[in-house]
């Protein structure tokens, strides 16, 4: 094999992963995968400990008195 019969292989193969990677690309943008780039971030930083405190001292009220 001479150096010109790769390009024979490689070319094609090229342009299929080129289509396989826009096709991909294309059903992640029709799907809403970028819709809401920052909320992820923010919903981290704004996670309010004191919400799971009362919630655990409800659980803990519900429970019978150890015998």
């Amino acid at each position: 094999m001479d150096g010109m019969d790769i390009l024979y292989l490689l070319v094609p193969l090229s342009v299929v992963l080129v289509f396989l990677i826009g096709a991909g690309f294309w059903w992640s943008l029709r799907s809403g995968q970028f819709d809401d780039l920052d909320g992820p971030g923010y919903r981290i930083l704004m996670d309010d400990d004191r919400a799971r405190e009362a919630d655990a001292t409800e659980t803990e009220g519900a429970k019978p008195p150890p015998a």
